[in-house]
């Protein structure tokens, strides 16, 4: 027997990366990192100015791992991974988390800030002028949206804003006893002043950072004054005292300083509130009979939407699947515009046909009729349904077209041969097939309408209004849109209100997902 002597092994030739010094793509993923890591820092230290301490956190980790994957030779997979879950916890987790959040406090109008801010607030809008005090010749500056006050004080220009307290400006120009330009700032003229007037009026600059030195404020543009709280506030028993004695002790409850005879001083600050914003919507009558009304309409808007842009859709598709019907690629194609017309315009049109005096539906086609298509709570319903369908029907009937065509004729073959008729072939071996298919498409389109908001906001604007209820809601909203007009269109914003209610949204949408999809196996499993 002869024995071979077995070649020598040789290391197998390694893939060239980027992390190759020797390869040009290192150079460009050194320039392409350091750019990342020149933002990231950037990012730290706004982050730490501006004492966002959770941010400066997420920042600093975020930084070193993607260091860390992107030098490192045990992370290739990492490297493609990494994009995609930093969006995902910036663009998804932080808003679900910040959501979830603020629906436990009372965050909205009058509740927007912390403590101490609110604190500051009070004390300069119940302000004063201190008798004996000097007046100022004020110029009116704007940096971005941000406006300012700037005087000469001592013979010095000096500058500050809402936030920010007076501080020397040596690069200002001075005329006399008034500033007429400081760098980086535009000076408002008298015309600009007075389409302003009431953000003008409304300022308030600190003299320095001890609030008892008290502030500047203006009554007409071109004189300022200093002010002080009428106002007293008590650090220790954390109270405040009006000039006639009455006392605004505060309430870590509601997040006011209130009075013994229930009156209370705006703004309040932001405080955890529980379960308070849920339980309103359920037993605060004002609001709980529009929240159960909106539910069930919301309901019956998606389930009805779905169903008859389905039946339609599906009927049409199963018409032009035949292919005795002639010219089927000019009907396709009509059936598809209304698709391909977006849905915000599309409601608008819809909106002035169906105006009451002038919509071409009363004039031309009803005679002159004067029929309140959207101002009556029942019609409004109707034609929201009516126009959904003609905007819906056209994405039903491209998904049943392609899944009809999907499905082997021989199935159908065999169901003639055993005497099955059309009915019975469409209803025994078509529809479930279809549904297969189709079915978590549907589920789709059930979320879709229980929030479509652009719909109800473009044709109704939610009317006609619920009278005597705290938010400014309709008979057609649907949850969705009272989430928006609860945070956004109803005078106070409740922002902790609507959060809350888009948490239901969530959980009710995610529930019906759920159970779809579960039924959906189920008949996966029986095919």
């Amino acid at each position: 027997m002869t024995i071979t002597e077995e070649p020598p092994r040789t290391k197998p030739q390694q893939l060239s990366h980027a992390r190759d010094i020797s390869r040009p793509g290192f150079y460009v993923k050194l320039v392409l990192m350091a750019l990342v890591n020149a933002f990231g820092i950037y990012g730290i230290l706004a982050s730490w100015a501006s004492k966002d301490f959770y941010i400066l956190a997420f920042l600093a980790v975020t930084l070193a791992i993607a260091d860390y994957v992107y030098f490192s030779k045990r992370a290739i997979p990492a490297k493609y991974l990494m994009p995609g879950l930093v969006f995902l916890a910036v663009y998804q987790i932080y808003v679900m988390g910040n959501t979830a959040y603020v629906a436990f406090t009372n965050y909205g109008d009058g509740h927007n800030d912390a403590k101490q801010p609110a604190i500051t607030q009070i004390l300069k809008t119940s302000d004063r002028r201190v008798e004996g005090t000097n007046t100022f010749p004020v110029s009116i500056l704007e940096k971005g949206d941000v406006l300012s006050f700037a005087i000469v004080q001592d013979g010095t220009a000096r500058v500050g804003d809402q936030e920010n307290p007076l501080k020397n400006a040596p690069d200002a120009v001075i005329d006399g006893e008034r500033v007429t330009e400081v760098p980086g700032y535009d000076l408002l003229k008298l015309a600009d002043i007075q389409s302003r007037q009431k953000d003008v009026l409304a300022l308030r600059v600190s003299l320095s950072d001890n609030p008892d030195d008290g502030w500047l404020r203006t009554d007409n543009g071109t004189l300022s004054y200093v002010a002080k709280s009428a106002l007293v506030y008590n650090e220790a028993a954390d109270t405040f005292t009006s000039p006639e004695g009455k006392v605004y002790t505060a309430d870590a409850k509601q997040g006011l300083f209130v009075a013994a005879d229930g009156t209370s001083l705006t703004p309040g600050w932001r405080v955890l509130v529980g379960v308070d914003n849920f339980t309103r919507m359920f037993t605060d009558s004002r609001l709980s009979g529009p929240f159960f009304k909106i539910l069930v309409w919301t309901f019956v808007f998606a389930i009805a939407s779905v169903l008859t842009t389905f039946a339609l859709g599906l009927g049409l598709a199963t018409i032009f699947n035949d292919a005795r019907v002639k010219g089927r690629v000019v009907y396709r194609a009509l059936f598809i515009l209304p698709y391909a017309f977006p849905g915000f315009l599309a409601a608008l049109v819809w909106k002035g046909m169906l105006n009451q005096q002038f919509g071409i539906i009363n004039q031309s086609l009803l005679g002159g009729a004067s029929i309140n298509w959207l101002g009556d709570g029942t019609l409004a319903k109707l034609s929201i349904l009516g126009v959904n369908l003609w905007l819906g029907f056209p994405y039903m009937f491209l998904v049943c077209t392609g899944a009809l065509q999907s499905i082997p004729g021989e199935l159908n073959e065999a169901a003639i041969m055993d005497g099955a008729g059309p009915f019975k072939r469409f209803r025994s071996v078509t529809l479930p097939l279809l549904l297969v298919s189709v079915a978590p498409l549907l589920i789709a389109s059930f979320a879709f309408n229980f929030n479509n908001f652009s719909l109800i906001y473009m044709l109704t604007g939610g009317g006609p209004n619920f009278p005597g209820s705290p938010v400014l809601v309709g008979e057609t909203d649907i949850l969705i849109s009272m989430v928006y007009s609860v945070a956004f269109e109803s005078g106070v914003k409740q922002y902790g209100l609507a959060s809350a209610m888009s948490i239901i949204i969530f959980v009710v949408v995610g529930f019906i997902s759920w159970l779809g999809f579960r039924q959906t196996r189920k008949l996966e499993e029986v095919m």
